[in-house]
């Protein structure tokens, strides 16, 4: 199928033109004025801007959590994704201590295969890290196309390795080219606190916050650093949420250190304030939490001043009944937020709208510099010749509102019902398909396809 898009305003990391674009098959063919193609398909993008399709480089579906799952699979989710702009996800991929990647990279793709309806990669979370998981490392970089690596500073026991097995894992990434991604926060500390927030009977969502504070973050974050300053691995921090970890990475630009950071669009827009003394504060229990005000402030401050190149979701669903099982007690609440759909409209209302962002910094954050950082670019995050024809329509004028009611989410309640919104995505097109319109996708499980990775491309 052959589309011409018309007279819309292009909107790139580095430009922002009026023109059209000639689509067909999967990739875009031509870039131009009055570009004279005849299509099966005309839109008339006139007054709306066109950018790339979104890249959510943190969404966690049908992952298993604390004894149950999030509630999205690769099928709702990745719609709910596509109805919000975001035409490619990554997702996490957790090995089972004592087990091997291979199979962990199994599970998960009996899990997307012929269920996944937009574009998807995998990072891959090492739990436990040896001289056989090293050979895995190297084979999945060469081999599968998978080149980020996840580790933990949290969830002693489950989840989490130690600096020594860090270290060992970012010399072996470094040396095939990869990227070792982290859950920055001080577990040791973090499980001290819930325990004795536990002991005197504190045990509603409030003390989820309190058993995490900024301290937790920043020390972890600033650790990491010296980890990668030490090895020389390229490194990225996923969910920063506050200004203490954000400074403890603008310090080791003193030293001429270069380090990813991402934040997530619920970190810039709320705030701690939601975890009142009662359970429906559950709603935004996620780790790392909400922060304070100030924190929103710093983090805006960092994108602009380049120190976070990208804004995330951390997209990890519960039904309301699933938060209900620590409703006696928060360390037993499912950590997790419904986001994946809302991203792109809420950067574009909260940052471009208010006057906080760019229009190519906002572009720069939600698709362009994750597609470079995790080695999808040009095929993806950007609007070019022979670059996937994964584009965004959107509408700047649109007024309207998020809720339960409406989302596409497969998830009982909204962490921002009610808000009023301006800017809505009308149409998106992935790899040259109308994904979304009409407020309707048009695309059917299995038609996502898996995005085999190379290296950074990002300057360092």
């Amino acid at each position: 199928m052959s589309i011409l898009i018309k007279n819309g305003r292009i909107i790139t990391a580095e430009s922002d033109y009026i023109a059209d674009l000639y689509i067909e098959g999967e990739s875009i063919q031509a870039i131009g004025k009055n570009l004279n193609y005849t299509a099966d398909k005309t839109i008339d993008a006139s007054g709306k801007l066109v950018f790339p399709g979104g890249i959510d480089p943190h969404v966690h579906l049908d992952m298993p959590f604390m004894g149950t799952s999030s509630s999205d699979d690769y099928e709702t989710g990745t719609r709910a994704a596509l109805h919000g702009g975001t035409t490619t996800v990554i997702d996490f991929i957790l090995q089972t201590q004592g087990d091997t990647l291979h199979n962990a990279l199994e599970t998960w793709q009996k899990k997307s295969r012929g269920k996944a309806i937009g574009d998807y990669s995998y990072h891959m979370a090492v739990t436990d890290f040896n001289d056989a998981v090293a050979k895995e490392v190297v084979q999945l970089i060469e081999q599968e196309g998978i080149t980020s690596f996840k580790t933990f500073m949290a969830y002693k026991g489950a989840l989490m390795i130690d600096d020594g097995q860090m270290v060992q894992l970012m010399k072996v990434v470094k040396k095939h080219g990869g990227l070792v991604t982290v859950h920055a926060t001080n577990g040791d500390m973090i499980d001290s606190l819930i325990a004795k927030h536990r002991s005197e009977g504190k045990l509603s969502p409030l003390y989820h916050y309190l058993s995490q504070p900024e301290v937790t973050e920043a020390e972890a974050s600033g650790r990491f650093a010296d980890m990668l300053e030490y090895t020389g691995c390229p490194g990225y921090i996923v969910h920063m949420t506050c200004e203490g970890a954000l400074n403890a990475i603008r310090r080791a630009t003193t030293r001429n250190q270069k380090v990813f950071v991402e934040t997530c669009s619920q970190y810039l827009v709320l705030d701690a304030s939601l975890y009142e003394d009662d359970f429906e504060g559950a709603k935004w229990v996620m780790s790392p939490p909400l922060r304070e005000k100030k924190d929103q402030v710093a983090l805006w401050s960092g994108i602009n001043q380049g120190l976070i190149q990208v804004v995330g979701t951390d997209h990890c669903p519960f039904m309301w009944e699933q938060k209900k099982m620590g409703k006696d007690d928060f360390s037993k609440i499912p950590n997790g937020h419904p986001a994946i759909e809302h991203r792109m409209e809420l950067m574009y209302t909260e940052g471009v709208g208010k006057g906080k962002i760019s229009l190519n910094k906002f572009v720069e954050v939600t698709s362009t510099n994750a597609a470079k950082i995790f080695g999808m670019y040009p095929r993806k995050g950007t609007i070019a010749i022979g670059a996937d024809a994964d584009i965004v329509i959107f509408d700047p004028n649109k007024k309207h509102q998020l809720s339960v009611e409406t989302h596409h989410m497969n998830v009982d309640y909204s962490g921002y019902e009610g808000w009023e919104l301006t800017g809505k995505c009308e149409t998106v097109l992935l790899r040259g398909n109308v994904a979304i319109e009409d407020e309707t996708c048009h695309l059917k499980a299995g038609f996502g396809q898996f995005v085999s990775r190379g290296k950074t491309s990002l300057t360092i």
